[in-house]
């Protein structure tokens, strides 16, 4: 691993709640990014199909609407393993480019039903390094969205540096950012629907407080591209103006790079489908810790200690015998 690394900020809209669609534009997205020599490239919360918009839309309990298009993301999410990461991973491989991109996780272990807003992991050579689902969804995503466990808590050694990253306002959780402070990141992808004003200062204070790189992740989405016919009205997805002054976009993108003193190194990009491009030195991230060091010397842990619980959350468990019974089982009528 060399101390200078070129990362890439893939700042592209996908096409809306279409998985087929949107996995073609990450491979080329990946395999561009490579050929420019990008050791990573990251993508924007949940981008893989896109941002579920509407959870910020009134509902009730029945609403057809709402129902009609969650089976629809559904459809349309990521099983991890499977035929989407399968592409990924060769995309990746091929690259030999780090990937971390957002995506609707559909859970594959047990009821097939539930979604989980998550960031995938894959290595330069291909491979699936880990996944962390959000932690807590943040208001209305709490309809649609399952939590995480610590489990996901992770960063990596890779050929581009030690990453890791968080979702969103999991940006806003002190016992969060110390956890994974405390894993020593040199570069942390920020991953958002996209980046108005308190989300780039929750990314910069992460950077600083850190001393780390922050690749702040954010997507474009127009209005016009959200082709559902669920009666989900675009004009009331967001409110109009949420992240600028163009109205025609519901979602402005607003990625920008950030250095481990809190400061832009690529500044912010609106309402732009772009791949942007920094070449950090991460001799800088222990340059700045000589001052502080929030989970080193800068801590107190006679003072104040943190229990991290890393276990994954498994709803259901099978005995032996019960597998085998349900084995013996399987195809009788019980009627």
């Amino acid at each position: 691993m060399t101390e200078v690394v070129r990362v890439a900020a893939a700042q592209l809209q996908p096409v809306y709640m279409d998985l087929s669609g949107s996995i073609r534009i990450a491979e080329s997205a990946i395999l561009e990014a490579g050929r420019n020599g990008a050791q990573l490239i990251a993508f924007p919360e949940t981008w893989l199909p896109g941002f579920p918009v509407w959870v910020f839309q009134e509902t009730g309990w029945r609403d057809k609407r709402h129902m009609q298009a969650y089976a629809h993301l559904l459809a349309n999410s990521v099983e991890v393993p499977g035929p989407v990461t399968e592409r990924l991973c060769a995309a990746a491989g091929k690259a030999g480019i780090n990937v971390i991109i957002g995506m609707n996780e559909r859970d594959s272990t047990f009821s097939r039903g539930t979604l989980y807003n998550s960031l995938l992991h894959i290595s330069a050579d291909g491979t699936i390094l880990g996944v962390r689902r959000k932690l807590k969804p943040t208001h209305g995503e709490r309809v649609l969205c399952g939590e995480g466990d610590g489990s996901g808590l992770q960063a990596y050694d890779t050929t581009a540096g030690r990453i890791g990253g968080c979702i969103c306002w999991e940006h806003w959780m002190p016992l969060n950012r110390f956890a994974m402070h405390a894993l020593g990141e040199q570069i942390h992808v920020a991953a958002f629907p996209d980046i108005p004003e308190h989300n780039a200062l929750a990314s910069r204070h992460y950077a600083f407080e850190g001393r780390c790189f922050v690749i702040a992740m954010g997507s474009v989405l127009r209005r016009d591209d959200i082709k559902m016919d669920f009666g989900l009205v675009p004009e009331l997805l967001v409110s109009p103006g949420r992240t600028g002054d163009r109205d025609e976009f519901v979602l402005a993108g607003g990625s920008g790079i950030i250095g481990p003193d809190g400061q832009w190194i690529v500044e912010q990009n609106f309402y732009e489908e772009t791949i942007m491009y920094a070449d950090l030195d991460l001799s800088a991230v222990s340059q700045e810790k000589l001052s502080l060091d929030s989970a080193g010397h800068y801590n107190r842990p006679d003072v104040f200690q943190l229990s991290v619980n890393t276990r994954c959350n498994e709803p259901l468990r099978w005995s032996d015998d019960a597998s085998q019974h349900l084995r013996q089982c399987a195809g009788r009528d019980f009627n």
